[in-house]
């Protein structure tokens, strides 16, 4: 069953579109509300609702006695430049930073020091959920929760899938302790030492981390900062070494923020049949955007090769280890493996986060994250606007993170030890491959508001490469 938005969300989706379209300019006032109600069909009031949500967001601004104008927008940039070269299967190294950033929970923050005293309201009902699910456990506490995890979690995964395209029932999940825990189970799945697992280029360094652990081999694929991983070369990789699996992010992949079009995901899919392969889907940004949510990789999974896989760290709490596996048909094997790595997730937890979802928490706290993302990468663009050298940045409309590739001569590896005397912690390229590329690129994350301290800090590090 369709529901109909209001009519109030009507006229800010259509005033929005206009907006992104370019109809209206930055700077460019805005129809009356007496035009609006008139041109639209609404009353008064819905027409102040919609401009007032467009305000919140951060589109446009009111000027006393003269109505609503277009905000002014951020600089436009070039996108990165996506590398061309196929390289040989290696082994994999992760360097000792990627350690030392996680020791300093600096992940998707410049100033992991400048945390908000304040908790969002969704994140406070949210600990109410699991507060009751804990005092519920009079009895259940002595008794382990059964390996694929809590039937109501994962019946509430399994209707939110549905959303996406893709009609899962709930013992089609397996619940896990984050997504690195789901990546490293369908990975544990699918290949023996030494075999060779595909990746995008740039792509997750904790995707590179399981790899050395696990002791595979990776090929790495270039990948766009438009459109993700570029399925042409994956398909020459396939025709000359034997590759067991293909990690990629079809949803927002991380450093880049990309969304892989439709066309891609049928091809990789076709690609994946022929060659015998399997296909890990990590989905952990999905939820994150704030123009559309794209469909899952595994909606049109037809022969089971998709092991799907994803968290609530990344949109609602890093803190909320819990995440979920779909095994395609490799599930009972995971499902066994879970068993014999972790044996049982928390029950409580899980009931908890089941509750929060049920009563419509979850989407609500969506929601409002989803505007302070949008604003955060609006402000942050913005703010690469000023810097003094040449860069290309990426404008993703989902995920956490820009690409930034600044001059060939930065090397922001060794500006990672000067800038950490400045108590700033940045993301180096070079940790998103093995290869030795991007090694003048960073992630920035829009994760958190641009207060002050980080102002400061994001204004010092253009200082610094410049």
């Amino acid at each position: 069953m369709t529901v109909e938005l209001p009519r109030y969300q009507k006229l800010e989706n259509t005033l929005r579109q206009s907006i992104e379209s370019g109809r209206w300019q930055a700077g460019e006032r805005l129809p009356s509300i007496r035009t609006l109600c008139h041109q639209q069909g609404v009353s008064k009031i819905t027409a102040q609702h919609a401009l007032q949500r467009l305000e919140a967001q951060g589109l446009i601004k009111a000027r006393e006695r003269s109505g609503f104008f277009v905000a002014p927008g951020h600089r436009e940039f070039e996108p990165p430049r996506q590398a061309s070269t196929l390289a040989a299967p290696k082994p994999v190294s992760v360097s000792q930073v990627f350690q030392d950033i996680m020791t300093r929970s600096a992940a998707f923050d410049l100033l992991p020091d400048q945390r908000s005293e304040v908790t969002p309201p969704g994140i406070v009902q949210l600990n109410r959920s699991i507060g009751r699910a804990l005092r519920r456990q009079s009895v259940s506490f002595q008794y382990y929760d059964e390996p694929a995890g809590d039937p109501e979690l994962r019946s509430q995964l399994a209707l939110r899938s549905a959303r996406r395209g893709w009609p899962a029932e709930a013992d089609q999940f397996c619940i896990t302790s984050g997504c690195q825990q789901s990546l490293f189970l369908a990975l544990m799945a699918v290949c023996q030492s030494g075999d060779v697992v595909a990746v995008e280029a740039p792509g997750f360094y904790g995707v590179l981390q399981l790899l050395e652990q696990l002791q595979l081999k990776v090929v790495e694929i270039p990948a766009s900062p438009n459109s993700g991983m570029d399925i042409q070369a994956l398909e020459e990789t396939l025709q000359t070494w034997d590759v067991k699996a293909c990690v990629v992010s079809p949803a927002f992949a991380t450093p880049t923020g990309a969304v892989m079009p439709h066309e891609a995901r049928v091809r990789l899919l076709a690609l994946a049949d022929q060659h015998q392969l399997a296909i890990i889907e990590d989905d952990i940004y999905g939820d994150s955007g704030w123009l559309n949510v794209p469909d899952t990789l595994k909606a049109i999974d037809e022969s089971d090769r998709v092991i799907h896989c994803s968290s609530f760290s990344k949109v609602l709490s890093r803190d909320l280890r819990l995440g979920w596996v779909s095994g395609g048909r490799w599930h009972q094997q995971i499902i066994q493996l879970k068993l014999t790595s972790q044996l049982a997730s928390s029950r409580f937890l899980q009931q908890g986060v089941a509750n929060f979802i049920a009563e419509g928490g979850y989407s609500s706290f969506l929601r409002r994250y989803r505007q302070s993302l949008r604003q955060q990468r609006d402000h942050l663009l913005t703010l690469l606007g000023d810097w003094p050298v040449p860069l290309r940045a990426t404008a993703p409309l989902g995920g956490l993170a820009l690409w930034v590739e600044l001059p060939p001569e930065v090397d922001t590896l060794s500006l990672y030890a000067e800038t950490l005397k400045e108590g700033i912690v940045i993301t180096p390229g070079s940790l998103f491959s093995v290869s030795g590329k991007f090694s003048n690129c960073l992630r920035i994350s829009f994760a958190h508001p641009w207060n002050g301290p980080r102002v400061a800090a994001l204004h010092r590090l253009s200082e610094l490469v410049s």
